[in-house]
């Protein structure tokens, strides 16, 4: 489902440890099960991750209680190396994300499109939210 005008939206965060923790953290799927959803109702039963430029991704998020749950997929279009992942959802939307070293910190930048059926605020507030939780599951796991 390709939008016409994409609205860009921009969460961030400093995480309290070094980038190549924060790098296995965010992409190995041991770790993503354990961070990859917004609030404590919901968790991410199942992780694949083919991190490679054409490599697949899929995370599946749900409601704790079984009401509701969704997979999230998409291809990597292009990476560096604890610096950078950028990647298409299936849905078509790009998402770019930015790790930088600050000493023994890293500064996360992730700039996704936002979807047309949605509230930008919404998807601000879920996407933070989700960052926030990795940020959250990292410091307690240095």
């Amino acid at each position: 489902m390709e939008t016409m005008n994409k609205t860009a939206i921009t969460v961030e965060t400093t995480v309290h440890a070094p980038v190549a923790k924060v790098w296995a953290c965010w992409n190995e799927p041991q770790h993503i099960t354990n961070w990859a959803f917004a609030s404590d109702d919901w968790h991410a039963p199942h992780a694949e991750n083919d991190l490679r430029e054409g490599g697949k991704f899929k995370t599946t998020m749900a409601a704790k209680d079984g009401s509701m749950g969704f997979d999230f997929k998409g291809v990597y279009t292009s990476l560096k190396d604890q610096g950078m992942i950028a990647y298409t959802i299936l849905d078509g939307r790009k998402v770019n994300i930015a790790f930088t070293a600050k000493g023994e910190a890293t500064h996360i930048v992730e700039t996704f499109e936002a979807e047309d059926n949605l509230l930008p605020e919404l998807q601000q507030d879920g996407w933070q939210a989700i960052l926030d939780n990795f940020k959250k599951y990292v410091e307690a796991n240095r």
